[in-house]
């Protein structure tokens, strides 16, 4: 069956989309969907592998199974969303510029050209930015595959600025709430400006009260740590409700992410015993690989990748006076903290936990699903992490976990977010935040 048989687009998915996203064929709709047989090779060699691509890789060859049987993959089968799946394995006899075949990227651009020829309008897909470029010079429409993608530029805040009248800014003041029609998401702050009296105030939106709710600026200190901006106020403010389980703080480094996140983990389980314990963990290397490579047990394998979780640590402990509990590994031997790589979350159940997931813009879409759902009852999800710093080849801003997840729940009681823009670690640290 060729592009000019069915009328349709024809989209050839390079391997990276379906260990970004198994399922990702169904994502085109009513169209030919193409696997070149080199894509399977890759998974099949992918599949041994113990980190979440060899999971992905996995369940990507069980669904192509599923989707194809029963049916004759090379002529084309039809599948769910009304879309035909064919597998090629031929590549042209003529390769155009002496392109080489050394490479299985090759051979998989090599087969949506050899499609192109035969006529139609013909699409590569790819997330490997390297891959479209290659492709596009050989005269193909390169995409990336933009299914679970968000405008980086236009990503929900948490907050904004209004300008109210003097009396409603007493009245929130006075009597700790004030109506509020306007129509906006559960746990969005406002900050309501007095322009007469050139004054402020901070104010929390409650959905099922149709009310604004005052939020003192003059939080007594969390673990030793006191919010030095009106941004690391909100941050508090949502870390430290148990009603919302689900939180994503986004910001430049030297923001206080992490720091505010721990900080309010340990205050809760220590304190207030709202908690068992604080779990951390964040991408031990690009990809999620797993740690197993590396030499030592677990713990010292995990001593390096997790250094910037300690100086964390080690900072709220020389503020924060605990009997019994003077150092980081204090915390870590009375099980108040337990850090912990990704590859190990998979498959356990956190109830009564307080999970942050540091660094977590170096997650696809379908990591974050797999770590958010993994909360038991009684626990709650802090994800932070810069979307501008991102280690993968195959993210970027718009495309990573962290920043869908803000799209996605925005709107739900249950979480809470804030873009976080000053940096408090210094005035060096701001600047090059800013310039570099």
């Amino acid at each position: 069956m060729t592009p000019t048989d069915t009328g349709h687009k024809t989209f050839v998915i390079d391997t990276n989309v379906l260990i970004h996203r198994p399922d990702a064929i169904l994502s085109f709709r009513d169209q030919e969907v193409v696997i070149p047989m080199w894509v399977l090779e890759e998974l099949d060699r992918l599949k041994t592998f113990s980190d979440e691509r060899g999971r992905n890789a996995r369940q990507a060859i069980r669904f192509l199974e599923s989707a194809g049987r029963p049916g004759n993959l090379s002529a084309g089968v039809k599948i769910e969303n009304g879309s035909i799946l064919r597998v090629v394995s031929t590549l042209p006899d003529e390769i155009p510029n002496d392109f080489l075949q050394d490479k299985a990227d090759n051979k998989i651009i090599l087969t949506a050209w050899q499609i192109q020829q035969s006529g139609g309008t013909v699409f590569f897909v790819s997330k490997d930015i390297n891959a479209r470029v290659k492709a596009a010079a050989l005269g193909l429409k390169a995409v990336d595959y933009e299914k679970q993608k968000v405008d980086i530029t236009k990503l929900y805040a948490g907050f904004t600025s209004v300008d109210t009248k003097p009396e409603t800014y007493t009245e929130l003041e006075q009597e700790g709430s004030v109506p509020w029609s306007d129509e906006t998401h559960p746990n969005q702050f406002f900050i309501l400006r007095d322009k007469e009296h050139e004054e402020e105030v901070l104010a929390r939106f409650r959905k099922d009260q149709h009310r604004l709710e005052f939020v003192d600026h003059k939080l007594p200190a969390v673990a030793g740590v006191r919010a030095l901006n009106t941004e690391q106020r909100i941050a508090f403010e949502l870390l430290l409700d148990p009603a919302v389980q689900l939180v994503t703080l986004v910001g430049k480094a030297g923001t206080g992410k992490t720091l505010l996140a721990i900080a309010a983990g340990i205050k809760q389980t220590l304190e207030d015993k709202t908690y068992k314990r604080v779990m951390v963990s964040r991408p031990v290397v690009p990809l999620g690989k797993d740690i197993g490579y590396l030499p030592g047990a677990k713990g010292e394998k995990l001593s390096h990748w997790m250094q910037p979780l300690f100086d964390n640590l080690e900072l709220i402990m020389s503020v924060y006076h605990r009997p019994n509990i003077k150092t980081p590994e204090q915390l870590i031997s009375n099980n108040v903290i337990e850090l912990e790589a990704l590859s190990y979350i998979r498959g356990r159940s956190l109830p009564g936990q307080f999970i942050i997931i540091d660094e977590a813009q170096n997650l696809s879409p379908h990591e974050v699903k797999t770590i958010v759902s993994r909360a038991g009852t009684d626990a709650k999800v802090v994800l932070t992490g810069d979307p501008y710093q991102i280690d993968s080849p195959y993210l970027d801003a718009n495309s990573n976990g962290l920043t869908y997840v803000v799209e996605a729940f925005k709107g739900q009681e249950l979480f809470g977010h804030v873009l976080m823009s000053r940096t408090e670690r210094s005035p060096l640290a701001e600047l090059a935040a800013e310039l570099l």
